[in-house]
């Protein structure tokens, strides 16, 4: 049935016109902001945040950067509002980018870019000028390479073969999914991290990530239903296998430590605890997960990222506005999706955060060095949020590419 499903999907999305149940604000707002940008051009990135209202530029470290994750989810929107076009743009841009890298040749993605079209060489990586050093500076985690984003990356180039029926993009999702097996296997029960640093010498990740291997069954899981691959199938039972070890009833675990040891209890996120159950749908017991995060995620009118409640994730927000509508509450979605309309800012994105800062309890660093939970969100329109907005609106599951009933 599922695949009926998304066959159907696909031959809806082939059309012309824009579905009625996508005609919403959602869909308006992400092309009202990316649309100009994607205009014309053969490969573009689209930068992940712009300025807040009280500020005049991004923080430099912010200025060019296009997370690789932030356009994957722009891609799968876009399909989902029907734009296969503008869907192709960022597409092909994931896919230049993972055969063209400036030092390495395995094929991986870095987790951002530079900003803009990309051209015909290396593609760009973000970075600024700073005068006091007289240096060109950039970013250790930006650089890196996460095995969950090179797999959001292959569900944004799967759910364009879906809508176009071309193989390139199959064919590069593929070789996505050959690296995270290649350079992210981790036993016989999931998948690491990827790697962290600058070039050329780059640190391996050697935790487990509940988050990634959710994205990475998902992939693994289409994979094999297109191409009967076993690998594949080997693939998407190594990461279920992370996900069952990480299920504690009535919630999930953020994962492993770096020595394969189990995360802290008291560390919750969101999306830990909605993830995996959208992206396997025949594990029925973990969407008591959503009812945990009821209990324990939840602030006035949406969700926390994690546990201290401090303020409302828009990003997770319309996560939950989706899981809402896959166990069959729609009005539950659709009272956060009316809520999230507050958070529409003049260039078309929600701003990431409803108040000024939400803390995360994460580092910045995902290599263990320091500890420091200095992972924030900030009150500036987003890219991400925007796109789940949509996604959750029209009823897209990312991880499948079927739209729900």
């Amino acid at each position: 049935m599922r695949l009926i499903a998304m066959t159907v999907a696909a031959m809806t999305l082939l059309g012309a016109t824009l579905p009625a149940h996508a005609q919403a604000s959602f869909c308006s707002g992400l092309l009202q902001a990316i649309e100009p940008k994607l205009a014309g051009r053969g490969g573009v990135f689209i930068r992940s945040y712009e300025p807040g209202a009280d500020e005049e530029r991004l923080p430099l470290g912010l200025s060019t950067t296009a997370f690789v994750y932030d356009n994957a989810l722009a891609a799968i929107a876009l399909v989902a509002c029907g734009r296969i076009d503008q869907a192709r743009a960022i597409g092909n841009a994931l896919v230049h980018a993972a055969s063209h890298d400036r030092t390495f040749d395995d094929g991986r993605l870095r987790n951002a870019y530079r900003a803009g079209p990309v051209g015909a060489g290396a593609a760009l990586l973000p970075g600024w000028w700073d005068g006091q050093k007289n240096i060109w500076g950039e970013d250790a985690a930006q650089d890196g390479t996460s095995t969950g984003n090179v797999a959001w990356a292959a569900l944004a180039l799967l759910t364009l073969h879906q809508a176009t029926g071309e193989d390139d993009y199959l064919s590069s999702a593929r070789r996505l999914m050959d690296w995270i097996i290649t350079n992210a296997t981790n036993g016989t029960d999931g998948f690491s991290g990827g790697f962290h640093g600058y070039d050329p010498q780059q640190v391996r990740l050697t935790w487990m990530s509940t988050e990634h291997n959710a994205d990475v069954h998902a992939v693994a899981d289409w994979l094999f239903r297109l191409t009967s691959d076993p690998r594949y199938q080997d693939a998407a039972q190594k990461a279920r296998r992370l996900l069952d070890r990480s299920f504690r009833g009535d919630h999930f675990l953020l994962g492993t430590k770096p020595d394969g040891s189990d995360a802290d209890a008291g560390l919750l996120a969101l999306d830990v605890q909605l993830w995996p159950w959208m992206a396997v749908p025949d594990a029925p017991n973990w969407r008591n997960a959503l009812g945990f995060a009821e209990r324990r995620l939840a602030v006035d009118g949406g969700f926390d990222f994690n546990g201290d409640r401090d303020g409302l994730w828009v990003e997770g927000t319309a996560q939950a506005a989706l899981a809402y509508r896959m166990v069959g509450n729609p009005a539950a979605s659709q009272r956060l999706l009316t809520g999230l309309r507050a958070d529409h800012t003049a260039s078309g994105l929600l701003n990431a955060t409803r108040g000024a800062r939400l803390t995360t309890g994460l580092s910045i660093d995902p290599s263990g060095t320091t500890t420091i939970p200095d992972f924030f969100y900030y009150k500036r329109p987003h890219l991400g949020a925007t796109a789940w907005a949509v996604l959750a609106e029209t009823g897209w599951n990312p991880f499948t590419g079927a739209r729900l009933p």
